[in-house]
Order: structure tokens, then sequence, then C-alpha cells
């Protein structure tokens, strides 16, 4: 994989296809190897790069001296956006949706097509006096930040999974698969600084000049479903689309269902 280095940051990714850019930047604990199908699904049209974020790969680990913030993690991403130096596509997941989202706020007119995939900032719902679902939200950062300072990783997967890849997940994977999903823990710690602390407000958030799409498993968890209600209140001239399979990782579990909304939504917009 490429590697860039600005100053003492180093950020790899991939970089596949050829086209107009598109950035993708993939959930906590999944790095860029999420992307495999999407990009396999447009490299025939579009360059697609899939960044690393701190802590994944060979990109330089967040240091853990300051709290983690949605403006840091974009400018990776404004990084890689200067050595395009043109309009760009960008296509987020969760935590990596929350990015894109910073990202395009940063970049303006230069994003031309932004994608947010179960996007997860969590701050808005506490702006939105959403409590309940923050406090669901707060409560599972409360279960990493705990167990993962004591080094305890099994205990803080056991409970990710569960949460966003269904009850009962943990105990279903294989023990191989556990293992890694425990070593790839770590950086999630600080990805929970940057969605409960931003303190973007949704009328900001609406005013991204790139046509918008966000989709959303019906049955998702209540933060994110409350997060997109939020979106949809304040941003009517975003796209939406509900899936009705998959959960949060559809793009992973169901990029059946999700590879062809994003396809036939970069492809609707100008060229």
């Amino acid at each position: 994989m490429p590697v860039l280095s600005r100053g003492t940051i180093r950020i790899d990714y991939t970089d596949e296809g050829q086209g107009q850019p598109v950035i993708a930047i993939h959930s906590s604990v999944s790095a860029n190897r999420q992307w495999r199908t999407l990009t396999e699904t447009l490299r025939d049209r579009y360059r697609v790069l899939a960044v690393n974020l701190f802590g994944y790969g060979e990109t330089t680990p967040w240091p853990g001296t300051s709290p983690q913030s949605l403006y840091a993690q974009a400018q990776l991403i404004l990084a890689l956006w200067e050595e395009l130096r043109g309009r760009v596509h960008i296509v987020g997941h969760s935590f990596g949706a929350s990015v894109a989202l910073k990202a395009a706020m940063l970049l303006g007119s230069q994003v031309g097509t932004l994608v947010l995939l179960e996007p997860n900032p969590f701050y808005l719902l506490k702006q939105g006096g959403r409590t309940k679902a923050f406090l669901e939200s707060r409560a599972l950062r409360d279960h990493v930040k705990c167990f993962g300072s004591l080094g305890d990783w099994p205990r803080v997967a056991e409970r990710f999974a569960d949460y966003w890849l269904g009850d009962g997940s943990w105990h279903m994977m294989p023990e191989k698969r556990r293992a890694a999903f425990s070593e790839s823990l770590p950086p999630n710690v600080y990805e929970w600084d940057a969605v409960m602390d931003e303190e973007t407000t949704v009328r900001e958030c609406s005013a991204v000049t790139a046509r918008t799409l966000v989709v959303s498993d019906s049955a998702t968890r209540a933060p994110i479903r409350e997060i997109v209600d939020i979106f949809a209140e304040a941003c009517p001239h975003w796209s939406f689309r509900s899936i009705a399979e998959g959960g949060h990782m559809a793009p992973l579990t169901r990029p059946d269902l999700v590879n062809p909304i994003v396809r036939e939504f970069l492809e609707s917009g100008p060229t």
C-alpha cells in the first residue's frame, strides 16, 4: 500500500481504479480492508483511495497525550486530497462517516458527493436533547474506556461486538476471529472522544455543499436511528435511504445491498 508522509504523520491507503477519485473512510476496528468489495464495484469508473485512520495499518497511532478530535482525523483526508488537488467524492461508514462529514466541511466545494453509511456523530444526540440515546452510546464508551485502560480487550470486544454486530455475535465468532477483533480495538478508545466531544452543530452540518446521502438500516441501534432522524429534520436537502437488513455493519455484512446504492448515488450526480 502507498504510504504518505506529512511531518511526523504516516498515512497508508490503497489506490485502485481510474476516474473521479473516491476517498473511502472505514469504521472503527475494521481498517481500510473493509472497502475491498466497494473498490471492486467502483474501480471501472472511479479511482478509489481507501485510507487507514490513526492507529490502523501503517498509519501513525494516536499518541493519547490529548483527546482525539474529528478535526485531527480529517487532517488525514485533507493530506490525501492535497495529493489529488481536485474535486473528490467521500464515502464513510460509522466513525468513518463522522470523519467524512468533518472532512467535507473543511474541504467545502472540493467535495462533490458525500455518502454517510450509518453515521455515528453521537455529540448531536446531546445537542438535540436525545438523552436516552446519548446515554446508551455513553454507556458503551465508558465500558470501552474502562476495560481498555485496564488492558482487558476480550471484555471490551465482547460488548462492542454484541452491540454493533448483534446480540450473541461474540460467542458465535471463531477463536481466531475473536483474537483479531480484540487486537483491532485499541484505536477505538480515542475515537470516542472525537464523536462525543465535538461541538459542531447540526446547522453547520447542513451547510455542507456536497450532494449528501445518508444510508441506514431501519432496525439499527437506537443512537444511530436518532442521529439519522436529526439529520432528516435539519437537512431536508440531503437524500436518505433505508435498508431492511444488515444492521449497523451492513457495509461489511451486506455489501450486495449497500454497494449498488453507493454507486447509484455517485453516478446520479454531475460528472
